[in-house]
């Protein structure tokens, strides 16, 4: 069999990437309006499109009026600094008198001092020939009408342009969040930073910033300062680093909730202060994975003395008024091996350790509450004793959140939003805060939703990739949390989000960027046919890493699996590409397209062998083989159908056992491959 070039191969995926791109044409919008095809995510409240549009160029100024408040130079400036890089175009921060502005913007009031759940978060934008003007009530509504506008900033024939729209925008939810894991690994200044930007251009307002765990505690304190410098091996964020991050966030509209994980989640507490723990130790950080018994001993009265001295110093460090205490996953095994515990649970008639978790619980909340601050807690916390006051973040679903709201408690959706099981994008846009059990709720009770949170655990994922898991899925989850609830057409998200994808490089974060490098390390030389591999291929799904044994703390997340995307772009686009084939409503080109990226296939692993050598890619070898065994199939399947010819006798059955095994997960790699090729296997001629 003659060998397939670099070249031609090279040739083939530009080829098939042509063919898939989507193209600029009227179409229809989320609202089911008709609309020019707008790249907006999330999808605004209100809009309406225009004739004309404003071209960008080099004389571009701004005016701004009304508010002081400096969030509205500040968003104004980076705004200016990211059109410039979009564009191309040198572009300074230029004021100008109104009248003769391109753009205008005008915040009527300051935002509080300390920014709260609530604020009037709506803009109106109107861009025309003339100029574009933004108003908002607050400069928050000013930060997020910037992005808007920075989103809608396209190529023309006149050169980069907006369009003319009206766009009326506010957000259906008051809080949509990020949960950003450091505990378990390390997150850096940096990292948080760029998440921060990321959130700021999807309009997220929340930064749900996990700071303790078993595997490390992350956050200075100067009045026990054993807790950072005996259970962070180093890693933790100083109190000045908190304070800048948390400026960092405010300028962009976020606010930074902490969470200390208690009474379970706290093994890195108990390696400087092993008094609070339940049982004996010595203790040591956590290196495995996975929910264990060290928890706080809640009998003690020194254990709320040293809370209480603990979370009035982190209240002051966080203005937030939100503080959330963890409260999740305690599996009670010290409780029920520690005789004094026992012995204190039935003078106190406490008849299980949940009722003794509701005991701490509700201690822990009355320190928070002294300290004028909100309690929240994962749905574990939920119990009658339990002060109507304390929010309820639900882990376990729209059951637990419904019953959170009927016993009088405001609540937040979390399940459906766990980035971490790189599941895809669809399956999160389809989860909403008000569906499900949530959706029996009365109108006054659905009030008491405050939103929503994607979570970022961060067992299998480090600062090099961690990008890549959060981005671009979030933008849908932000986009169900912003946009009106019938805005939920999955076809136009992913079509806008690939979009936004790209367009999420121009705010720094690494979510291709670092892949790309992460596989020239796995290849050297090598990249262009491992990339070919790793296009068609995602992680296995859900908890089947962390939950394998195979990983800790100290493991390096190195390997093939780490260095791809949640879900594959490419693989959605062949599975649509071969739906159409089958249908019958492709094109020559688009028929020529797939037969050119199985042809791609089925030479790719003779290609790749040299780097499947390495030690880090020689448990890849199957599925490379085994890739390019699908493109020699589905190359068969294609002539055979396009011939409208019929199978020889037991071809179809035959092909369709070889990709029977295929399906099933090879080096903790799905080959997506697999399904779109049987497909169009089952559909030859008999």
């Amino acid at each position: 069999m003659p060998k397939l070039s670099s070249l031609l191969v090279s040739f083939c995926v530009a080829l098939v990437t042509f063919v898939l791109t989507p193209v600029a044409h009227p179409q229809q919008t989320p609202r089911a309006s008709q609309q020019p095809q707008l790249n907006l995510m999330p999808w605004p409240a209100n809009i309406q499109t225009g004739s004309g549009q404003l071209v960008i160029n080099s004389d571009f100024t701004i005016a701004i009026s009304g508010s002081g408040d400096a969030r509205v130079r500040g968003a104004a400036e980076r705004f200016v600094h990211r059109l410039s890089q979009e564009t191309g175009i040198p572009l300074r921060f230029t004021p100008a008198k109104s009248g003769a502005a391109t753009l205008t913007i005008r915040a009527e009031h300051n935002g509080k001092k300390i920014q709260e759940l609530g604020e009037d978060e709506s803009y109106v934008l109107d861009v025309n020939q003339a100029g574009a003007k933004l108003t908002a009530p607050n400069p928050l509504g000013v930060i997020h009408g910037l992005q808007t506008l920075l989103q809608l900033a396209a190529p023309g024939p006149q050169g980069f342009a907006f369009p003319a729209v009206h766009i009326e925008d506010a957000p259906r939810f008051p809080w949509r969040g990020l949960l950003l894991d450091a505990g378990r690994h390390w997150m850096p200044v940096p990292v948080v930073e760029r998440t921060l930007d990321g959130m700021e251009a999807v309009k997220m307002n929340v930064l749900h910033f996990h700071l303790s765990e078993y595997q490390g505690f992350r956050v200075e304190s100067k009045k026990y300062p054993k807790l950072q410098e005996l259970g962070s091996n180093g890693q933790y964020y100083t109190q000045d680093e908190i304070k800048d991050l948390i400026a960092y966030a405010r300028e962009r509209g976020i606010r930074i909730v902490p969470e200390f994980d208690m009474p379970g989640h706290s093994q890195s507490w108990f390696v400087g202060y092993p008094e609070l723990a339940s049982g004996p130790g010595p203790y040591q950080i956590e290196k495995r994975w996975g929910v264990f018994d060290p928890a706080m001993d809640p009998t003690r009265e020194s254990t709320y003395k040293f809370l209480d001295k603990f979370i009035g110093e982190m209240a002051h460090l966080f203005p937030d008024e939100f503080f959330h205490l963890g409260g999740d996953e305690v599996n009670g095994k010290q409780w029920d091996a520690n005789p004094k515990i026992q012995a204190f649970m039935k003078s106190h008639e406490l008849n299980s350790n949940a009722d003794l978790q509701t005991y701490f619980n509700q201690h822990v909340v009355k320190i928070i509450k002294k300290y004028k601050k909100t309690p929240i807690g994962w749905d574990e916390v939920l119990n009658p004793g339990l002060p109507k006051d304390v929010v309820v973040q639900s882990w376990r679903g729209q059951e637990s959140e419904a019953t959170a709201v009927r016993n009088g408690h405001r609540a937040l959706l979390s399940n459906g939003y766990y980035l971490d099981l790189v599941e895809p994008a669809a399956k999160h846009y389809m989860v909403d805060p008000l569906s499900g059990d949530a959706a029996t709720l009365s109108p006054e009770q659905q009030k008491m939703v405050l939103g929503g949170e994607a979570c970022m655990w961060s067992e299998m994922v480090t600062a090099e990739n961690v990008d890549s898991r959060i981005w671009p899925r979030n933008a849908a989850i932000a986009e169900r949390l912003w946009s009106p609830g019938e805005v939920n057409d999955v076809a136009s998200m992913y079509r806008r989000l690939e979009v936004i994808s790209d367009w999420l490089d121009s705010v720094g974060l690494t979510h291709h960027s670092a892949l790309r490098e992460m596989r020239e390390r796995l290849a050297p030389g090598r990249v262009d046919p491992l990339s070919v591999l790793a296009d068609m291929v995602e992680p296995v799904k859900r908890y089947a890493r962390s939950s394998s044994g195979r990983y800790n703390a100290d493991i390096p997340l190195n390997r093939l699996p780490d260095s791809i995307p949640p879900e594959s772009r490419v693989a959605r686009d062949f599975s649509a590409l071969i739906d159409q084939i089958v249908a019958g409503t492709a094109s020559p080109d688009q028929i020529a397209a797939a037969r050119q990226w199985m042809t791609a296939w089925k030479y790719n692993d003779e290609r790749l062998a040299p780097a499947l050598q390495s030690s880090l890619l020689s448990e890849d070898a199957a599925i490379s083989r085994n890739l390019s065994a699908i493109g020699d199939i589905g190359l068969q399947a294609l002539e055979l159908f396009a011939a409208n010819q019929a199978a020889p006798p037991g071809w179809r059955e035959q092909q369709i056992a070889q990709l029977e095994p295929m399906k099933k997960p090879q080096s903790e790699l799905l080959l997506m491959a697999v399904a779109p090729v049987e497909k169009l296997v089952q559909s030859v001629k008999q």
